[in-house]
């Protein structure tokens, strides 16, 4: 097999090469073709080992990609930051995991791998070569495996040799896993039992008004006194700032535009496609491989709208006009076509950036602003530029700025050394220039009484309605119990009657919530039976079961193997979880980022860090 592997030749006709390099690049955050790191090489150490820019940014492409393909609006300078320090968190995960792998001597042989690839197919493989019952159509595998060229034979065996280990690692982490039958049908029985109830709530913070519960004075003072951590409150500071983003231009946006459409021409002229993807792609996950993206279907590659349009649009061999995406500008080649739904395709991506002049300028700017906040209050300076200031609060333990993020930097000067007046100079993040004056600032402490009294008023009312209520729903159930029906003994007296369900033990009810005492007791209570009065933290009610549908036993049981399979996998990935977090706890991890990716001459225009 492994024979046939390395020497089988035919075209691929469904989605492999660009699925296998974006799961390894993504999920294990790892070069598949060993090839050591270009770019800016080593950005950080994990226990000794480096951390790679390459790794770093296939990490962060793949996660920048999923998350705008999750939402409509462009991705911001403060979820740009998570998704930066997501990346690498991940990339340091999976060298953990590569350390580990290594530490226990765990491997992968020949044999295990040719076995994996004959008869277990990814899974975003497998539902192709679905049977009519669900099932693996063995053969129909196997003939595809027959199919594949060499190269993307390459990338299923460096898949298998990947994720083979790391099954091991999971076994070993997870081993003694055991669920007996009981747990397993009480979990069944939590999500397929159902209850349908009527019910009265007693509602007092609405029932009741607020002068028929007088609050005083020396109450509020006690309960201040005795709940003091409830009025801690983190240092906090009014701040004015501007902000200079570090996000392209209208004028970049037209430059790599321009640039994209030479590139076009060139390769009408003749130009090799690949040596040229190679050459100057932006997406370094397809440029190694001459910008091959495999073949793919409608919608399978997670990208915005225009790029699926531009693809299933084109004949092969036509080169359109570049496409526009949040990614960049797409100079897409459609080589072969099957039918309407499925292509094999390649591209040269060119990212929007800032050009030098229009970094030159903002650096400029930069600068300009620090000298001029110097010398005079920052709107003033601000409006030397056409800036306009703003002014928020912050907090010691959430420093955000709208624009610029998460401003940790600044907060450290503002609430350790800066006073009213106070202007920081400029401070650069890998998105954006900001600069603050401090208006106001207040240490860390215990929020004063009178901030606190209307609150603590407000909880202290509220305790005495809720004391009140629950006598007088006593007369709901007496009366229900007595043969009244229960609208009509809530009509009498004041209150509304609801109905719920049918709902499950662990179903959100609308009106009661999740798990609560009163859906515990719609379970409890046989059908026809009216419920003592059932007091919640902030509400009383009296309820009435009208029907229960019993879980199926026999469907359960006919289930079974696949519950435990799914109980048993989450169980193993909290304890995966929790053993990442001991690893990475314990690790050694050195980030170098901002002395890598921030130019030392403080002069010299600082590079991008994305597109």
């Amino acid at each position: 097999m492994m024979r046939q592997m390395r020497q089988a030749t035919k075209p691929i006709m469904v989605v492999v090469a660009f699925a296998f390099v974006a799961l390894m690049l993504f999920q294990w955050g790892m070069d598949i073709t060993g090839r050591t790191s270009g770019g800016l090489g080593e950005i950080g150490r994990v226990n000794g080992d480096a951390v790679l820019y390459d790794a770093y940014m296939a990490a962060y492409r793949q996660l920048y990609e999923r998350v705008q393909s999750q939402q409509e609006e462009l991705i911001g300078t403060q979820q740009n930051t998570e998704i930066e320090n997501q990346a690498f968190e991940e990339v340091v995960t999976q060298l953990l995991i590569t350390q580990e792998l290594r530490r226990r001597g765990i491997s992968v042989t020949d044999q295990e791998v040719s076995e994996a690839a004959q008869f277990s197919p990814p899974d975003y493989l497998a539902p192709q070569f679905a049977d009519e019952n669900g099932g693996l159509d063995l053969a129909a595998y196997q003939s595809f495996l027959a199919t594949l060229p060499p190269d993307q034979l390459l990338l299923l065996e460096a898949y298998y040799r990947d994720v083979i280990p790391r099954t091991k690692l999971l076994r070993q982490i997870s081993s003694g896993i055991y669920l007996p039958d009981a747990e397993l049908w009480r979990q069944y029985r939590d999500l397929n039992q159902l209850a349908e109830i009527r019910y009265v709530p007693l509602n007092p913070a609405t029932r009741y008004e607020d002068p028929e519960f007088p609050v005083e004075a020396a109450q509020i003072e006690r309960y201040y006194r005795d709940n003091q951590d409830e009025f801690e409150v983190p240092a906090r500071a009014t701040v004015r700032f501007v902000v200079l983003e570090k996000s392209p231009t209208a004028a970049d946006t037209a430059a790599s535009r321009e640039r994209a459409d030479s590139l076009r021409e060139r390769l009408r002229g003749g130009a090799d496609f690949a040596e040229l993807a190679r050459a100057e792609s932006g997406d370094q996950t397809t440029a190694t491989a001459g910008g091959e993206l495999g073949v793919f279907g409608e919608g399978q590659r997670r990208v915005p709208a225009p790029f699926d349009s531009v693809v299933f649009a084109s004949g092969t061999g036509l080169l359109a006009e570049p496409v526009q995406t949040f990614m960049g500008f797409h100079i897409i080649d459609v080589m072969e076509r099957w039918g309407t739904d499925s292509v094999r395709a390649r591209q040269i991506l060119i990212p929007i950036a800032r050009t030098d002049s229009s970094e030159f300028e903002l650096l400029a700017k930069a600068d300009s602003l620090e000298d001029l906040g110097e010398a005079m209050p920052l709107d003033r300076a601000a409006a030397v530029f056409g800036l306009t200031t703003q002014t928020a609060e912050i907090t010691q333990d959430f420093p955000f700025l709208a624009g610029a993020g998460q401003v940790s930097e600044g907060s450290d000067w503002l609430f350790e050394e800066a006073s009213p007046g106070d202007v920081r100079p400029v401070v650069e993040t890998t998105t954006a220039f900001y600069a603050l004056e401090v208006v106001t600032s207040e240490p860390a402490g215990v929020l004063p009484l009178e901030q606190a009294t209307a609150d603590v008023e407000s909880t202290l009312r509220f305790e005495q309605k809720l004391q009140r209520g629950r006598p007088e729903a006593q007369p709901v159930v007496d009366r229900a119990r007595a043969g009244s029906p229960l609208a009509n003994v809530a009509a009498e007296m004041g209150l509304e009657v609801r109905t719920a369900g049918p709902f499950s033990r662990n179903d959100f009810v609308p009106g009661l919530g999740r798990q609560n005492a009163v859906i515990g007791a719609a379970f409890g209570l046989p059908v026809g039976r009216v419920s003592d009065v059932v007091s919640t933290a902030n509400n009383h009610y009296v309820l009435e079961v009208l029907t229960h549908t019993e879980a199926d036993s026999t469907a359960w049981f006919a289930q079974l193997p696949q519950q435990r399979a799914q109980a048993v996998s989450v169980i193993q990935q909290e304890r995966l979880g929790e053993w990442i977090t001991a690893l990475r706890a314990s690790a050694r991890v050195v980030d170098r980022r901002e002395e890598v990716l921030v130019p030392f001459d403080e002069d010299a225009p600082q590079l991008p860090l994305i597109f």
